[in-house]
């Protein structure tokens, strides 16, 4: 799979109940409430009695937001990142719970302070004051901490969704640009000078003596190069064309190579419709050739096959070649090529493997049967 490095979210959480940005921007922003303080404190001196009350008033309900607004912006922080991703479903009811303690907690103190600084009214007692100011913090601690709750949950599973769009994008860009250099790969093997000159020279001394086969020659090479060059955008093709673009590919070589080149395909016509990635199957038979039949004097034998189990279609190439690791492989060979194509198209569902049978290279390509990611 394409791992790509996201940009982190302040703090991450799958649920957004983490991060709780306004809560910390307004604790940031709070350098004004010593100096609001003092002002206070001054106005409750130097104006007349019922005005001062007035100010009391204000000072009680000040106290009261200190008191309840500073542990709830730290507490539903650290809460927030500490148990969103373990309890997921149960953020509301977990902020809730946090919100109703800070709330009656903070209700006391300030109760308390109030009544021993003198600021309440005389005639109040502390279970007065507790009992004024009670329900409206419960009131406005709630409203404010679930709304906060419910905006940053909402933002954050937003931005989630974004990274994850935009991280499919990224891969399937990827895969769109290795499948671009698998065609032209593939299309620059085929127009290698050495590829197109034996092809035309076989083609050439067909026509005196098997026009027929001449022309159905040059019909295949035409089909080949179409191919590579317009596989199917999607990133995927059913096997039925790539059979057949494989089948083209063998009989061309075979009027270069002649007896010393023979295949066997053993497909079942039910698998036609599997979706495999474009030269994939090619690939595999492309390696063959090159590396078994062009190097043997004797005939050499492949053998394609195929057959579905458990969900999953797996396509053999077999040869009496002498065999070879998937760990010496370079990138920029064709097995790389698809291998990070089968990664990015089906991730680890999908496997290339290789591996000895009776003195037999058998290369095995296992993808699920359904649509690609």
């Amino acid at each position: 799979m394409i791992r790509t490095q996201q940009q982190p979210i302040d703090p991450p959480g799958e649920n957004g109940g983490k991060t709780y940005s306004a809560f910390k921007a307004f604790c940031r922003d709070l350098w004004f409430i010593p100096i609001a303080a003092v002002i206070v404190a001054i106005l409750i001196l130097v104006i007349e009695h019922a005005h001062a009350r007035i100010i009391a008033k204000f000072l009680s309900s000040f106290v009261y937001a200190i008191l309840i607004g500073f542990p709830t912006a730290l507490c539903l922080n650290w809460v927030g990142f500490r148990f969103s991703d373990r309890f997921p479903r149960m953020v509301f009811l977990i902020h809730t719970a946090v919100l109703l303690i800070i709330a009656i907690a903070g209700s006391f103190t300030g109760a308390f302070l109030l009544t021993a600084a003198g600021i309440v009214s005389a005639d109040d007692t502390f279970w007065d004051e507790l009992h004024s100011s009670l329900p409206i913090c419960l009131v406005i601690t709630l409203v404010i901490g679930l709304s906060v709750t419910a905006y940053e949950t909402l933002r954050h599973r937003l931005q989630d969704a974004t990274i994850k769009l935009r991280t499919h994008q990224m891969e399937q860009e990827r895969a769109n640009k290795l499948l671009a250099e698998a065609r032209l790969s593939s299309l620059e093997s085929r127009i290698h000078p050495h590829f197109l000159f034996n092809t035309l020279n076989s083609i050439s001394s067909l026509i005196p003596t098997d026009p027929k086969r001449a022309e159905d020659t040059v019909g295949k090479l035409a089909s080949l190069l179409r191919f590579s060059i317009s596989a199917n955008q999607s990133g995927l093709v059913v096997l039925d064309q790539e059979l057949k673009v494989v089948r083209d590919y063998l009989e061309i070589e075979a009027t270069r190579f002649g007896h010393r080149l023979q295949y066997e395909i053993s497909v079942p016509a039910n698998l036609g419709s599997v979706k495999i990635p474009p030269l994939a199957l090619q690939t595999l038979v492309e390696n063959s050739v090159k590396h078994v039949v062009s190097r043997h004097t004797e005939p050499a034998l492949i053998r394609i096959a195929a057959h579905q189990h458990d969900g999953f279609c797996e396509i053999s190439v077999a040869d009496d070649g002498p065999g070879f690791s998937l760990a010496a492989v370079s990138p920029d060979h064709g097995l790389g090529n698809l291998i990070r194509r089968l990664e990015l198209l089906f991730g680890e569902a999908a496997q290339l493997n290789v591996q000895r049978l009776d003195l037999n290279t058998v290369v095995t390509i296992r993808i699920p049967v359904g649509d690609a990611k």
